[in-house]
């Protein structure tokens, strides 16, 4: 079971927490972290959704809701943790934007993460990620323009320009 913590709209933490799957209620927020990581040949690495998740078989960044308790980076750590079994160092991130999506009822954070690892020592979560690739900008860009990126991603071209 996975709790979140609830923010106002002004991203001011309430004394509420709330369970993953249930409907959130008006005026409720959650913060969610996108995690995007970026190796000294300026690639960056892409997870595969697991089929059976919304936007099946689409390359993203890891990520994910961060649990109660946890701050962003925090929770941009363990999101990584979990989806590919890479330690991230904390100090290699940069909170790169922060904005308030209304349609999904959060939070997201976009952090940036200079660090190198091989990706052969990556152990992928069965049920989230099916593959990974370490990618080019020129190859993120040309994934994104043949739908194979998740289409909520768009802001990418923002940050790596």
């Amino acid at each position: 079971m996975e709790v979140w913590d609830i923010y106002n709209k002004n991203r001011n933490k309430t004394n509420k927490t709330h369970v993953r799957g249930n409907p959130l209620e008006n005026g409720d927020y959650h913060i969610v972290v996108h995690v995007w990581i970026m190796n000294k040949m300026g690639e960056i690495v892409l997870t595969k959704r697991h089929p059976n998740k919304p936007y099946p078989n689409l390359w993203e960044c890891p990520g994910g809701s961060i649990l109660s308790g946890e701050n962003s980076l925090e929770g941009a750590v363990r999101e990584v943790k979990e989806e590919i079994s890479i330690t991230l160092v904390k100090s290699n991130g940069k909170l790169i934007r922060s904005e308030r999506r209304d349609v999904f009822n959060d939070f997201y954070d976009i952090w940036l993460f200079n660090q190198n690892f091989d990706i052969t020592e990556t152990v992928l979560q069965k049920d989230e990620v099916s593959d990974i690739k370490w990618v080019t900008k020129t190859e993120l860009e040309y994934m994104y323009d043949s739908s194979c990126i998740v289409p909520t991603l768009s802001y990418f071209k923002d940050i790596f320009q």
